[in-house]
């Protein structure tokens, strides 16, 4: 009987991860999953999870002990205002956790090592208009991204690289464009702009108001959970070793994402806008010409159909929280 693969999902607990580890599994592979935490919103189908703190080196010689594949996603991250409120622990932490995960593979003789990057290692002077054209793979040079948090990842892109070509590592990049859907957070600072808008409408009474953060026109492109985690899959069965876009090149403004919500919530809502509050770049748009050529892939499900599934589980979650004779 042939023996079946060992893969390591680092960050398993998250959200990405968490469904990362259902899609390996069912395509029968075995899986270890580690992180600080066990998925907050579904079980867990790793064959073994264990709790570890990868920013310790001897816990990431543990977690790829006896892996043939690691899929490294784990990462001190979250919304537009945490990744820039705590700037520096960011930074730290993700720095330890990839070193020390590169180091700890190198050493186990892990055959292939994937790495989630983000679009957040973009050139700010790339994305100052709203109609972003799409971000091409090589835009992240001159390097200035907007924030610590990609320029943490850009620093791993280059070590991921030179642990290819000093040591042999099999090293794979994604940069991920705002990979949203279900079972992911939806409150507490760390959620993207889907998930926060779709609780901030499914928590507002017909006829009320809903807050968006800066004016509505800032952009960017949205990919559904799904469509990530095949061309992840098939960026690691590639040969394909630079960095890779996996997002898509559909552009929609704020306010626009915030319409498409309320009128699957069928409310009527008023919006109000909080200049105050951050918003990043003006315009991110992913350019999938470079991996459409080597992956044969692009995202199939359109935002209507992802963000309804995601609106709906989001609700779902909230009416759960609120005592029944509250809800009238």
């Amino acid at each position: 009987m042939k023996r079946k693969r060992k893969l390591l999902v680092a960050g398993a607990g998250g959200f990405i991860g968490g469904h990362l580890v259902r899609y390996l599994v069912k395509r029968g592979y075995w899986v270890r999953g580690v992180d600080l935490k066990y998925p907050e919103f579904m079980k867990t189908r790793a064959d073994d999870f264990r709790i570890l703190d990868l920013r310790i080196a001897k816990n990431c010689l543990k977690a790829t002990e006896g892996i043939d594949e690691v899929f490294q996603l784990a990462a001190n991250m979250g919304g537009i205002k945490y990744i820039t409120d705590v700037r520096t622990e960011v930074m730290r932490d993700n720095v330890l956790i990839n070193v020390n995960m590169l180091e700890a593979a190198k050493k186990n003789r892990v055959s292939r090592y994937f790495f989630s990057s983000s679009a957040c290692v973009y050139a700010t002077y790339k994305q100052k208009e709203a109609d972003n054209p799409g971000l091409k793979e090589g835009d992240a040079y001159p390097a200035d991204p907007d924030n610590e948090y990609g320029w943490e990842k850009l620093f791993t892109e280059r070590l991921c690289k030179n642990y290819y070509s000093d040591y042999h590592l099999n090293t794979r990049i994604a940069r991920f464009h705002n990979i949203y859907g279900p079972y992911g957070t939806y409150d507490g600072g760390r959620e993207k702009s889907p998930a926060a808008l779709c609780r901030k409408v499914a928590m507002a009474k017909n006829g009320g108001k809903i807050e968006i953060w800066g004016d509505g026109k800032q952009a960017r492109s949205y990919c559904y959970i799904d469509d990530c985690l095949i061309g992840l899959d098939r960026l690691m069965r590639s040969a394909y070793r630079d960095p890779l876009n996996i997002g898509s090149d559909r552009i929609v403004t704020i306010d626009k994402l915030a319409d498409i919500i309320i009128n699957i919530s069928g409310k009527k809502l008023t919006k109000v806008y909080n200049k105050s509050k951050p918003q990043g770049v003006r315009g991110r748009n992913s350019d999938n010409s470079l991996v459409r050529k080597a992956l044969k892939w692009e995202p199939k499900i359109d935002l209507e159909k992802g963000l309804k599934a995601t609106y709906y589980w989001i609700e779902s979650e909230l009416r759960k929280r609120t005592p029944r004779r509250a809800r009238g």
